[in-house]
């Protein structure tokens, strides 16, 4: 059940029901004691000291370590490996082209973050581990992975206080996402992917070198996907505020034949790096579309 008190633009409990009855599986062996839900590589039960790591509001305080508290006075929880399950970091693209919305559509960021906090309540319901890594051209905040309605609701909380501002440029934080984490597990990426595909690409290999699965969620608004302008148009570019005066009928083939080339290319090369993806139209409600790939995903891993 989710916490007491959580209520978030982007957290709507009818709509969250709506996953009751869905799972988000591993595919790939994940790190960790799983509770029936993902294949372990690991043979029986372990209830072996893992690591320490530091202390977050809603943790349990039987974790609290007091001894290191008293010699260092730093707040240290203890984890152990029956209690990691499938770990999952969610990373959120919070660069300023994922601040565009045609009329009446949500902004690409908060189809995002409406994602996110559906993927965050999915996995606390399955006790699984997840975290969150904001990020553009640099990472911005990284919370840790936790499992608990104390974490869950911490991190939908945080989604409201981002904003989409800054340059794009992620493979430098997706590598340095990649270094960082310690277990094989699921990252998932909101993003429009908006970026030098060979960059992005590389920064994805990384993560399947160091065998995490990944899902992908690639964020458009419908009119990029379609392009419906007509007469002569001002484009402005949200990252840099570079303005454009164009006639869109005199663009609008060229523009569609690079935007397809652009999705046909990640389609293809994810593809072939066993990466799952999903172009994703923000007309399209955000449950509906994520219940329809779980669906999917669920019946393809029988």
């Amino acid at each position: 059940m989710p916490p007491k008190g959580l209520y978030s633009k982007y957290y709507d409990p009818a709509k969250m029901a709506r996953f009751a009855s869905l799972q988000l599986l591993a595919r790939s062996v994940v790190e960790g004691y799983i509770s029936g839900l993902h294949r372990s590589p690991y043979k029986g039960f372990s209830a072996e000291f893992a690591e320490y790591r530091e202390y977050m509001p809603g943790d349990d305080l039987k974790r609290f370590d007091w001894k290191v508290f008293a010699r260092t006075d730093r707040r240290y929880v203890r984890e152990y490996e029956e209690e990691t399950n499938m770990t999952c970091t969610l990373l959120l693209d919070a660069s300023g082209s994922m601040a565009y919305h045609s009329e009446g559509m949500p902004s690409k960021f908060d189809y995002a973050c409406c994602l996110a906090a559906a993927l965050v309540y999915l996995l606390t319901q399955q006790r699984d581990q997840v975290g969150l890594v904001v990020f553009d051209e640099a990472v911005r905040e990284r919370i840790p992975a936790r499992s608990s309605p104390a974490h869950m609701k911490y991190i939908i909380d945080r989604l409201e206080s981002y904003q989409p501002a800054h340059r794009s440029g992620m493979a430098p934080a997706l590598h340095a996402v990649a270094e960082s984490l310690k277990r094989r597990g699921l990252v998932i990426v909101l993003s429009d992917l908006v970026d030098d595909p060979d960059e992005v690409m590389r920064a994805f290999q990384h993560f399947r070198h160091e065998r995490h699965e990944i899902i992908i969620f690639n964020i458009f608004d419908p009119a990029e996907l379609e392009f419906p302008f007509n007469g002569l148009i001002e484009f402005r570019d949200l990252e840099t505020r570079e303005r454009l005066d164009a006639r869109a009928e005199v663009i609008r083939d060229a523009y569609l034949e690079a935007f397809n080339a652009f999705v046909e290319r990640l389609r293809r090369e994810t593809t072939n790096a066993r990466i799952d993806y999903h172009l994703v139209n923000t007309r399209t409600p955000f449950e509906q579309m994520l219940a329809a790939c779980l669906k999917r995903r669920e019946k393809m891993g029988k």
